[in-house]
Parts: structure tokens; C-alpha cells; sequence
């Protein structure tokens, strides 16, 4: 398999040259200069590179081990958490109340990447325990941030979000674990949650769950939830893990992918449990969570698609296989590399263009969530906080498409080495499958897109970014390569805008449409706003080779990959929109039961 190495390059010219992270953080009254974020991602690159990746292709061989409640991750797992730990990684975003570091999330962002691209499955653990220390620090009581925040913040102890039921996924207002008043103040809280990641572990002393159950009082469906806090060990009044909780792991799943990540079956048997919150406010609670870990999802699919793209190319450059159709392009060997081949290419520049523009559009979003929290101004934080909550259906379902499609192209580039394990490309297509199905499935977030973020607000966020990509091409209205792409995407605009206005009158006239021009309405969206980033990268870049910069072969390969995008990818729009403007009748018309005879 190829050794992944972290696109140090890339994620610099994204944030520092497109982005411009050092003005933005000085905007926000954050004191951080380039060279400390060119440290940053430089040491997560060692981290990952040296540490994560070497275990990746034999965690997936291993998987975890399961022995009557007790879960053991993987070889090496627990000695690279530690390290983890010892760098100072889990505070990284943290309040420095509680030993965190306080440090923006598009300063996290990259290493986050870095690690998912690395081993997904290792990610996997910490990364939920962030979400975690979210919820706490913003939810939770004095008495319970005093009790647990410094440990969590620190590593010390790992986080979970307990949501799914058997019979309820999606449908959170079935779910059926209860919680009952003690006379001490506590809960005990009784139910069964599957798909629990690192719901059991080895690698910290303690595991605090986050449980979503309904007091005896409780209001029928969603608006009857409430969210408890749940430790595996009830602390000490040192802190110190104490009592074993009436709860435990009774299976863990034997899935297709991550299977070095514990996704656990959870029973919860009058565990003792403290009410976070309040009374019924369990999904308001429990947002502040999943918008964290919807962008987190987003981010691990264009992590495995950046290490897709790497092992893809080495592969293409190395492989010898026929001749170019234009005569021989290596003369002195049998045959040519594969990469001389136009379908070949096609692959692989249609996994750049997808990689290189969503980590734009991740690390555009990442600064959302710097303004989110540190964004003083209320006007301007209530107008970030409606952008940011278009942005995330966009991240999380269109990264994840981005993550199985360049996976599954990665694949194909190897051929039939491709579908052999050894290699290590089919496990970033197993791999990858699951980000498309958890935190809320991609056609849950297409629902959510056209119903809350468009029909929500009559597209008002929306119409207002597509005129902050008009300025953007009237600004870069020139008669060069990158003027050409931006009154490309101008029309695009004109189209998109039409789109959604045509999309909200049909809505009002039959509710189905709503469910039958989600998914088409945020893929459109999704290949429009990815068309932006493109255009911007390009722009910047051929300002770049303006001002004289030696770094010619990047910045006219951003250029040129800018064009593919442009004229391979952006027209798959034309097809999304024909699907939508269909209607819901050819969805809606034929009865169930006639599906198959």
C-alpha cells in the first residue's frame, strides 16, 4: 500500500494564500501567524505519517477483539492514543478552562484530515470525544464540566454519543430508553443503543457517554427527549475512576469497513446518569454535537479520498502496461506507464479536482466555525451561524459521495489489483461507505438542505452567497484563462438561482417534491459551490505566477486542474437539474406493491 504522505503543500495554499488564515484569525482577535500554523500542520504531518498510517493496513486486518464486555483495539493502538495524548492534540480546541488550548477549529482542521487519510478507524476514537467536550462545556453543569471536562480535555478519559436504537435511527422521538428520577439528584437510566462508536475501549481509564432517553413526564415524540450524561465508572471524589456503572457492552458489529473501530452494542441497566441540559432539551443539546460531528464526517471522506488520490497516482506512474496510442512515451521499457492513458487521467484528474476542491470548501467552512465561537459581534455571528448551518447537509453528504466515488475510482486506476486486499485500495472503498450512512444518512441531509436551509428561510442564505460569488467574478472579470472560468460560473449562478426559486414553487404545490428534488437540489448546489472554490483557487493562483513566484508547476497545475473541473465535472449540473425538474410523479406513481412481481 502507499505510504501516505500529508499534502503539506496543498492544505498551506489553501489556508494561508486562498483563505488567508493570518488576517482571518486577526479579524477575530486571535493572535496566530502563518508560521505557527505552517508548525502546526507540520507536526501533525509527522504525527500521521509516522505513527497512524504504519498500523492502517494491519488494524484492518486485526480489527478489534471482543472477550465477554471488553473491547481491545488493534496493535499499536493504545501506544499512538498515548502519544496522541503526550503532544497535546485532544486540547487543541478546547476551553482553557479546562486545560484546552483554545485554538481555532480551521487551525484543527487539517491535522483532523491528516489523521482520517492516515487511518480512519484510529480517528475514530477521539474524534467523538471532541463533540463530546462540546456538548459538556456548552449544556453541561457546573458540577458535572468540574467533574469531567480537565479529564476528557486532556485524553485521559474518551467520549461517545449514545442516539441510535434498534428500532429508531433516524426516527429519534421512537427511541424507548427511559430515565428515572433518584433521590440523590441522578438518573438511572435503562435502554439498549446500538452503533455506538468506542462505546467500549482500552485506551482510556474512563468513557463518558452522552445518552439520549425520555423522563417518565416526557411529552410523546422528539419534543419529549432529554440527554444524560452517563460514565462507564462513576468517579471518585479525587476523580479517579471509581464504582463500575450498570452498564456495558454486549456485542460489538462485524461491519464492511472501520473494522478497526469498536462500534458497539450498549445496555444500560439502571446506570446511574446525570441530566444534561434540562428536562426534554436532550436534542438542542445533542445538535451542538452532531453539527461538529457532521463536519468531522465530511472531512473523513475527503480524507480517504485524499489517500485514494495518492495511491492511485504512485500506482499510475509506476505501472507498466501497453503502449501510448500517440507511439512510445518510454521507448527503452516494454510498455508505458498507465498514466500516459486519456481514461486513465480522466480518473485521476477527476479525483484531484474532487479532493483539491472539497478541502477548500472543508477549510472554507472550518472558518465558520472559528466565527461561531469567537465572533463577537451579534449580527455578524447570527449571519455566520445561518451560513454555517447551510454548509454542513453540503459538507457532510457531498464530501462522503466525494470519498466512495474517488475511492471507488482509485480501484479501477489499480485494476484488478485494485480488488485484491494487499494492496490496500479496497479498504478505502470499504472504508468509506459507512461516512455516505452515519450522523444522518446523505438523503436525510438532502431533506434537511431543501427544507430547513432553503424552504427555512425562503433561500434567502442562499441567494446571498451566490451574490457573494457574483462579486467574486466581477472582481475577476479578465480576459485570461481564469476570467473565462468565472463567466462560466456566472452562468451558473444565473441557473442556480432559478433553481431554487423553481424548487420552492414546487414545493408549495405538492409536499412530495420536497423528497423528490433534495438529493438533485444539494448535488447541483454542491457542483456550483465547488465551481466557486475552483474559480477562486485559480484566480489565486494566477495572481501568484503574476507577481513572478518561482512555483510554477503548482500554480499552473491549479490552473489547468481548475479547467478539467470546469469542463469534465461542473456539467454533471445539467443532469441533476433535468432530474429534479422531473417531479415527483415518476417517483410517486407506482404502487409498493407492484415494485416486483
Amino acid at each position: 500500500m502507499t505510504d501516505y504522505k500529508a499534502p503539506l503543500r496543498d492544505m498551506q495554499f489553501v489556508l494561508n494564500e486562498v483563505i488567508g488564515l493570518e488576517a482571518h484569525y486577526k479579524g477575530l482577535g486571535l493572535d496566530i501567524d502563518a508560521q505557527f500554523i505552517n508548525a502546526v500542520m507540520d507536526e501533525g504531518a509527522r504525527f500521521t505519517e509516522n505513527e497512524l498510517a504504519p498500523m492502517n493496513r494491519e488494524a484492518d486486518e486485526e480489527g478489534v477483539h471482543f472477550d465477554n464486555g471488553v473491547v481491545t483495539t488493534p496493535k499499536g493502538f493504545k501506544e499512538a492514543y498515548k502519544k496522541y495524548c503526550e503532544n497535546g492534540w485532544p486540547s487543541f480546541t478546547a476551553n482553557s478552562d479546562f486545560g484546552g488550548q483554545d485554538l481555532p477549529n480551521s487551525l484543527a482542521t487539517p491535522f483532523h484530515e491528516m489523521t482520517m487519510s492516515a487511518n480512519l478507524s484510529w480517528r475514530t476514537y477521539p474524534g467523538l470525544t471532541e463533540g463530546a467536550i462540546l456538548a459538556i462545556d456548552k449544556h453541561g453543569s457546573d458540577e458535572l464540566k468540574k467533574t469531567y471536562m480537565e479529564k476528557m480535555v486532556s485524553g485521559e478519559w474518551t467520549g461517545t454519543m449514545c442516539l441510535t436504537e434498534p428500532q429508531a435511527g433516524t426516527d429519534l422521538g421512537m427511541l424507548r430508553t427511559k430515565a428515572t428520577p433518584n433521590a440523590d439528584g441522578s438518573y438511572a437510566v435503562t435502554g439498549t443503543k446500538i452503533f455506538i462508536t468506542g462505546g467500549e475501549n482500552d485506551l482510556s481509564d474512563n468513557i463518558v457517554h452522552l445518552v439520549l432517553a425520555t423522563l417518565p413526564d416526557a411529552p410523546k415524540g422528539s419534543k419529549g427527549i432529554s440527554l444524560f450524561l452517563v460514565p462507564k465508572f462513576i468517579p471518585n471524589e479525587d476523580g479517579t475512576p471509581g464504582m463500575r456503572n450498570t452498564m456495558g457492552c454486549g456485542s460489538v458489529e462485524h461491519k464492511m469497513g472501520i473494522k478497526a473501530s469498536a462500534t458497539c452494542v450498549l445496555n444500560f441497566e439502571n446506570a446511574k446518569g446525570w441530566i444534561v441540559g434540562g428536562d426534554h432539551k436532550g436534542l438542542a443539546c445533542m445538535f451542538t454535537m452532531m453539527n461538529d460531528a457532521r463536519f468531522q464526517v465530511g472531512l473523513q471522506g475527503n480524507g480517504i479520498a485524499e489517500m485514494a488520490f495518492q495511491g492511485a497516482l504512485e500506482y499510475a506512474k509506476d505501472r507498466i502496461q501497453t503502449r501510448s496510442l500517440s507511439g512510445p512515451k518510454n521507448p527503452e521499457k516494454v510498455a508505458d506507464p498507465i498514466i500516459v492513458h486519456p481514461d486513465v487521467r480522466r480518473m485521476l484528474l477527476t479525483q484531484k479536482a474532487l479532493v483539491e476542491g472539497c478541502r477548500a470548501m472543508s477549510y472554507y467552512v472550518s472558518t465558520l466555525l472559528d466565527k461561531e465561537r469567537f465572533e463577537s459581534d451579534p449580527s455578524k455571528h447570527k449571519e455566520n451561524e445561518a451560513l454555517l448551518a447551510f454548509f454542513i447537509p453540503i459538507v457532510k453528504s457531498f464530501l462522503t459521495d466525494v470519498g466512495q466515488e474517488v475511492s471507488s475510482l482509485g480501484v479501477q486506476v489499480y485494476g484488478g489489483h485494485g480488488f485484491i486486499r494487499e494492496w490496500g485500495m479496497e479498504q478505502l472503498m470499504r472504508d468509506s461507505r459507512i461516512l455516505m450512512l452515519y450522523e444522518g444518512t446523505n438523503g436525510i441531509q438532502a431533506l434537511d438542505f431543501i427544507s430547513r436551509k432553503i424552504l427555512g428561510n425562503g433561500g434567502t442564505v442562499l441567494n446571498g452567497f451566490i451574490e457573494k460569488i457574483a462579486a467574486f467574478c466581477e472582481i475577476n472579470n479578465n480576459d485570461g484563462i481564469t476570467g473565462k472560468l468565472n463567466k462560466r460560473l456566472q452562468t451558473v449562478l444565473v441557473e442556480w438561482k432559478i433553481l431554487c426559486a423553481k424548487v420552492m414553487e414546487m414545493a408549495q404545490d405538492d409536499v412530495e417534491e420536497i423528497g423528490a428534488t433534495s438529493v438533485d437540489f444539494l448535488q447541483y448546489s454542491s457542483y456550483a459551490m465547488l465551481a466557486f472554490f475552483w474559480a477562486e483557487m485559480a484566480s489565486t493562483a494566477q495572481d501568484k505566477l503574476d507577481a513572478g513566484s518561482s512555483d510554477v508547476d503548482f500554480y499552473n497545475s491549479k490552473i489547468t486542474t481548475a479547467q478539467f473541473y470546469f469542463d469534465r465535472i461542473l456539467p454533471r449540473t445539467h443532469m441533476h437539474r433535468a432530474n429534479l425538474l422531473s417531479g415527483a410523479d415518476n417517483l410517486m406513481t407506482l404502487d409498493a406493491e407492484h415494485f416486483a412481481f
